[in-house]
């Protein structure tokens, strides 16, 4: 896909959907060669103070800007490590930056740097971000902030073409990295849990979970969602407490074969 009007589409078919409070992002990870476009603000020179990268997806997805974080833009290190900006010292590696905050070894702190998702050190430059529904670039991946009911929607989007189950790797450190990187590594969609700086720092819901589909995998995921809901997979949708409530055709039927009732 190309046409941006068709990216900004699916932002208004996606907030509409799923009926989100806050917009879709469109992420695009920049180039060495890369400009960074002249409507994007930059925290350092046009803000005047760095921010954390989950702070910058914030205001996106709550206020519409649209930013783009360079190295020298970032508070926080940890997406510097893991969009490739930066090389990690070796105090990283050897696993301090967990023990003894939050592991009870180095060691176990070394796993956790060695799972680290990362990017190419100086493959990129930075990364730019906007609501999708207005945005003047193609994204690498698209992340929406849901509940996990409008999760569960997705999922049944994501499934409906192949009907397998998501694999990925969850983690309570670096949302906007383990939200994001593992989606562009594999080509897949991920879910990440918003982390302690993207709750305390950056506006996170404590209901809210991260869902980040490639661009490559956008077309088949609105096709999913579009074809559950003419099974009534849709929301608003209303809660039932009754017993022996009606069975989806295929549910009943199995059970029958299965003999329990």
């Amino acid at each position: 896909m190309s046409d941006l009007k068709t990216y900004q589409n699916y932002g208004e078919e996606l907030e509409r959907r799923l009926k989100l409070k806050t917009f879709p992002i469109a992420v695009k990870l920049l180039n060495k060669e890369d400009n960074v476009p002249d409507y994007a603000k930059r925290p350092l020179k046009d803000l005047g103070h760095h921010l954390s990268l989950c702070q910058g997806y914030q205001l996106s997805r709550r206020e519409g800007e649209t930013l783009a974080m360079l190295k020298e833009d970032n508070w926080c290190f940890e997406p510097v490590v893991g969009y490739g900006l930066g090389e990690p010292p070796e105090y990283f590696m050897e696993g301090y930056n967990r023990y003894p905050r939050d592991v009870k070894t180095l060691e176990a702190g070394r796993h956790y740097a060695q799972e680290f998702p990362r990017l190419e050190t100086g493959k990129y430059k930075g990364v730019l971000f906007g609501p999708l529904k207005k945005t003047n670039f193609k994204p690498d991946v698209v992340m929406i902030y849901c509940d996990p009911e409008q999760l569960s929607l997705l999922l049944l989007g994501r499934e409906f073409k192949e009907g397998t189950n998501l694999k990925c790797s969850l983690s309570s450190h670096t949302a906007c990295v383990y939200a994001v990187i593992p989606a562009i590594q594999y080509n897949r969609c991920q879910i990440a849990i918003p982390c302690r700086g993207d709750h305390y720092a950056a506006m996170a819901a404590d209901y809210e979970m991260i869902f980040t589909v490639p661009e490559s995998r956008l077309n088949d995921l609105m096709a999913g969602l579009r074809y559950v809901e003419k099974t009534d997979s849709k929301l608003p949708k209303g809660y039932r407490i009754y017993p022996e409530y009606p069975l989806p055709e295929a549910y009943d039927k199995i059970a029958k074969m299965m003999g329990y009732i």
